[in-house]
């Protein structure tokens, strides 16, 4: 019976811990494990998706050491999560709930940034190329169509989407989906960004971030900078947080320092978007 999927890190700084190894990569989804002996470690999680996740930060920088990352498990070939013909813009299904895992790897890349991790454009690259060719989780666009949906009936009106009338209802929008949100008792991390954000002059292009796979690397540095500004602003330092709904609060501890997305530092606090109900991680 498997007991995970594991990867082999080599090339870490002697400062890096592994509570710091479990910092970095609880981006990527739940971990079982994390021992570090030397300059290498073993790093094994529960889900195949965050072992892939994970694959894609060879090349990375954790404690200014550039880290080689490799796959110790056999690995199937990656399928796609959308149904023939569907696309990243495609609504499946309504869901209350998401994993880490479920996010779209660009999603992930972009909070790693907002925390102040050293990713090089190849990897943001990487990230986008995955989402391209195997489509966004429909458990992960379940849960955003059923924020816009069921938000917008009560906020603008039946059969109404939050991102159908976000610009011109901005102020209002905020308010009163923080006040749906919490009477439903779903309140979340991602779901109350994410709904703020629908309310912004940029909600539109937030909301294609999260579900539609066509996006360049800026896009994603720009997303990073929001999710930043949000943590900033909220009065918080970015702190990492598995995602995951009001009904499921768990969430990763911080890593170490601070940053904005573009000029990441070579550390930095975990300091995630989405959910949880005490931190921003997405």
């Amino acid at each position: 019976m498997s007991t995970g999927y594991s990867i082999h890190v080599s090339g870490l700084a002697p400062e890096t811990s592994e509570d710091k190894l479990n910092d970095f990569f609880s981006f990527c989804g739940k971990l079982v494990s994390v021992k570090k002996a030397g300059s290498e470690a073993d790093i094994t999680f529960e889900k195949l998706s965050a072992m892939r996740t994970a694959l894609m930060l060879n090349g990375g920088t954790l404690d200014g050491a550039h880290l080689n990352v490799s796959s110790t498990s056999p690995e199937a070939e990656p399928k796609s999560v959308l149904p023939t013909g569907a696309t990243g813009a495609t609504p499946i299904g309504a869901s209350d709930s998401f994993t880490q895992e479920d996010k779209p790897k660009a999603a992930i890349v972009a909070e790693y940034l907002a925390h102040g991790y050293v990713l090089g454009d190849h990897i943001i690259q990487k990230a986008i190329d995955l989402d391209h060719k195997q489509g966004i989780s429909s458990r992960f666009l379940g849960f955003v169509s059923t924020i816009d949906q069921k938000v917008g009936e009560k906020v603008v009106g039946e059969n109404q989407t939050v991102s159908g009338k976000a610009a011109e209802h901005a102020a209002t929008l905020v308010a009163k989906t923080r006040e749906v949100d919490q009477s439903r008792g779903v309140s979340a991390k991602f779901h109350e960004y994410y709904s703020k954000a629908l309310g912004t002059p940029v909600g539109q292009k937030v909301s294609s971030f999260y579900t539609q796979t066509q996006k360049q690397v800026l896009d994603v540095h720009e997303e990073a900078k929001r999710i930043a500004a949000e943590k900033k602003a909220a009065g918080g330092t970015p702190t990492a947080s598995t995602p995951t709904t009001a009904t499921d609060p768990a969430a990763p501890a911080p890593a170490s320092a601070s940053a904005s997305a573009s000029a990441v530092p070579e550390k930095a606090t975990v300091a995630d978007l989405p959910p949880t109900a005490s931190d921003l991680k997405l």
